[in-house]
């Protein structure tokens, strides 16, 4: 495997649609001139962002956590443009782009620095070929105070991997449960 540039994202995001809506460069500066978390094309990887919509954990219920019987009770749906994580807990979210990989790319994806160096941990499983849909992104506050997340910014830098040979089985010849997701998916079995 090879780590892709940024000419080889550029050509996949416009000739295959790899990546929507694409941002070919890195935005600082919002329409207004102020600075946000850096979004888009960089020089090995594509840095996406998060949307507005959001999953706060809450425990009001007392439930265990199952990831063979998830309760989504155990979320309080936001719409926002900055997300308040509480202390020691954590959001899902979703990226604004919607990501279709091709069949011989796997992509690993990490919380940008930014967040990192503020105790926010973005968590997502790699994007497995032809896998595709929006990007469901855990964000942990491992902190003991409130942490803020901004809609619309920066949050993770997906890194694309080229494979020499075109793998056996991709993520669609497997029906996987998490293709083509819309919105924040919660846990499935």
């Amino acid at each position: 495997m090879s780590v892709c540039s940024d000419q080889w994202i550029r050509r996949m995001a416009v000739e295959r649609g790899m990546i929507e809506p694409f941002v070919d460069g890195q935005i600082k500066k919002n329409a207004s001139g102020e600075r946000v978390i850096s979004y888009g094309l960089s020089s090995y990887g594509y840095d996406l962002r998060v949307s507005n919509e959001f999953k706060v954990f809450t425990n009001v219920f007392s439930s265990v956590v199952d990831p063979k019987a998830f309760d989504d009770r155990s979320f309080v749906d936001m719409e926002t443009d900055v997300c308040v994580v509480p202390p020691n807990s954590f959001a899902l979210a979703r990226s604004v782009e919607y990501f279709r990989i091709p069949r011989e790319v796997l992509t690993i994806c990490v919380g940008k620095s930014t967040y990192a160096r503020c105790g926010i941990i973005v968590n997502v499983t790699p994007f497995e070929p032809e896998w595709e849909g929006h990007v469901t992104l855990e964000i942990s506050n491992t902190t003991p105070l409130p942490a803020r997340i901004y809609a619309n910014e920066g949050l993770a830098q997906v890194v694309f991997f080229e494979a020499k040979e075109t793998c056996e089985t991709s993520y669609a010849d497997r029906a996987g449960k998490y293709m083509a997701q819309r919105g924040i998916t919660i846990p499935r079995m």
